[in-house]
């Protein structure tokens, strides 16, 4: 059986590390990146976009790391990840998103784990984009956050 691949929206990954619930299901997106549990797709557009956000000043204060804690946290995602550099897709439903779109087509099957409600809503991924709740409970069982539940 093949695990699923996921693409972790930035959204996500700040969330998860604001939110003040360790059992929420954005930390717990996090925590399975954190440990290599969750295969998922990065690529250098994400990965920069992970960097600028983290940055921001009121994102900052809300977070609480330092600038070599955001490098560090960066260094141990982009080491669990597979690294890709996808050719430009389709546009996304939400401007700005375009890269999302074409990492998760560069993997037949990926999933996006998104909060951004026009990614969510948006039919032609067919089931390819979901929530962090629909994740845990879609995917996550005891001990191993990417098989199917």
């Amino acid at each position: 059986m093949t695990l699923p691949v996921f693409v972790v929206d930035t959204n996500v990954l700040v969330a998860g590390l604001i939110t003040r619930s360790v059992e929420s299901p954005v930390a717990s997106v996090l925590d399975a990146m954190l440990s290599g549990t969750l295969v998922y797709l990065l690529s250098p557009a994400l990965l920069a976009e992970y960097q600028a956000v983290l940055a921001r000043p009121k994102l900052v204060v809300l977070h609480g790391l330092s600038a070599s804690e955001v490098d560090q946290l960066l260094e141990e995602i982009t080491a669990n990840a597979i690294l890709r550099e996808p050719d430009p897709g389709a546009p996304a439903p939400d401007p700005g998103d375009d890269h999302l779109w074409a990492l998760l087509e560069s993997q037949p099957g990926a999933i996006l784990l998104t909060g951004d409600r026009l990614l969510l809503e948006d039919e032609t991924k067919g089931g390819a984009v979901l929530s962090p709740r629909s994740w845990m409970e879609r995917f996550r069982t005891r001990g191993n956050p990417t098989a199917p539940g």
